[in-house]
């Protein structure tokens, strides 16, 4: 099973646990909302073109709306477990795993960290390794608007090289998990269990600032 399959289950099995009406870190989404927008990235071309482009979110709004009133919460996970459409892009396997690995890895906490009860599930071998590759160019995107410089220091593994992420004077370096700094970056900052250390005016012009894609 890749990554990517393996995130995917995990995330079904937080959105079938919490339930259709279960809060999730996703602002004014509930765990309906967030199935219906998982289902329309991978299964509505023109629905999910709102989703990289804010000016067609108010179609993206209405495609979710629609597919809600079309399939049960039950359905729709039941559809997202089952895997991309055939004639998905998200189908081609090295696809599946480029772009839906750490979506579903972040979707999966945005239900089970919003006080639903849910502990944090298994995480396969090599998982945070993998997601330590990928905070290199990703790292950079995230952080892209950082007024500081960014330092990652992954706290799993004895002797781990730290990555700069963005130059700078005055620093903010983050510590954690490889999947815990990818939460940070994608904006999720009150669940993420990362330290910040930085000094005091660093630290409050860089919490001041907006994360994610």
């Amino acid at each position: 099973m890749s990554h990517a399959q393996f995130q995917r289950a995990t995330c079904c099995d937080a959105l079938a646990a919490a339930g259709p009406g279960a809060s999730t870190l996703c602002e004014g989404w509930t765990a309906h909302d967030l199935a219906a927008h998982l289902w329309v990235r991978e299964n509505d071309v023109v629905g999910a073109l709102g989703i990289g482009a804010p000016v067609l979110a108010r179609l993206t709004r209405q495609r979710m709306d629609e597919v809600k009133r079309l399939l049960s919460f039950t359905e729709l996970v039941a559809a997202l477990r089952g895997g991309p459409p055939r004639m998905s892009v998200f189908a081609v396997p090295g696809v599946d795993e480029a772009a839906n690995a750490l979506e579903f890895f972040v979707h999966g906490v945005d239900v089970r960290r919003a006080g639903a009860g849910l502990g944090d599930p298994a995480v396969q071998p090599g998982w945070e390794d993998l997601v330590w590759r990928r905070l290199g160019a990703l790292g950079r995107l995230l952080f892209r608007k950082a007024p500081v410089g960014i330092v990652l220091e992954r706290d799993d593994v004895p002797d781990a090289p730290t990555r700069r992420l963005r130059p700078g004077s005055d620093t903010v370096t983050l510590v954690g998990p490889p999947s815990e700094l990818a939460l940070y970056g994608f904006g999720r900052r009150s669940v993420a269990r990362v330290r910040v250390i930085a000094a005091p005016a660093t630290r409050a012009q860089f919490e001041a600032l907006d994360l994610g894609i």
